[in-house]
């Protein structure tokens, strides 16, 4: 097996992880915290969540329009934020990669999961339990209009992505910089090399 192949089968069994882990947690946090609020917050955290996966979408795609040439005079005077921006450019795919398919797809899953207790929510204030024309009609509501504002989000964040990449990278950056600075967590790998043009 080439070191290449290695490496990527590395990064793919590593965002699996995260992902579960991530997953897991989100899930027990969002089902802990609907089951203790009204439906009108928990209608409110749904849509926070499907903002939070829009916004991790576009930054994933910045991440693969942006070039890191914009950012190498501010990395030069030391600008916050700009050497992470630099490096963020670099491991695109990687980047990408967490932003789009990890929190985007968690998102995506557990903001179904969400709008479904917000309905049992609903439809029990109705007096109506499973399986009720009340809890349908509410399901298939609910579940469209979370789809067309991830999809609708979503197409939207593509376009700002690739018309604004260099001002979301670099706000990126600066997110990234503040939580290594701060938390002394290590986001991105430090020894690529490698130029994106």
């Amino acid at each position: 097996m080439n070191p290449q192949t290695k490496k990527s089968l590395k990064f793919s069994v590593t965002i699996a992880v995260i992902t579960f882990v991530l997953a897991a947690i989100f899930s027990v946090v969002s089902e802990s915290v609907l089951t203790n609020v009204i439906w009108i917050i928990g209608l409110i955290i749904v849509f926070i969540i499907v903002f939070v996966g829009v916004i991790f979408d576009m930054l994933g795609i910045a991440a693969t329009a942006a070039t890191e040439k914009p950012f190498h005079a501010m990395a030069a005077e030391k600008v916050f934020g700009a050497k992470e921006a630099v490096n963020i450019t670099r491991n695109a795919d990687r980047f990408a990669s967490f932003c789009n398919d990890v929190i985007g797809d968690i998102a995506g899953v557990v903001s179904g999961t969400a709008s479904a207790t917000v309905v049992l929510q609903i439809a029990n204030i109705f007096g109506e339990g499973d399986g009720s024309s009340i809890q349908i009609v509410l399901s298939v509501i609910l579940t469209s209009l979370v789809a067309a504002l991830t999809v609708g989000g979503k197409a939207v964040g593509k376009y700002v992505a690739i018309n604004a990449s260099t001002d979301l990278i670099f706000f990126a950056g600066k997110i990234v910089a503040f939580i290594e600075k701060n938390f002394k967590i290590s986001i991105l790998p430090k020894d690529n090399k490698g130029t994106k043009k």
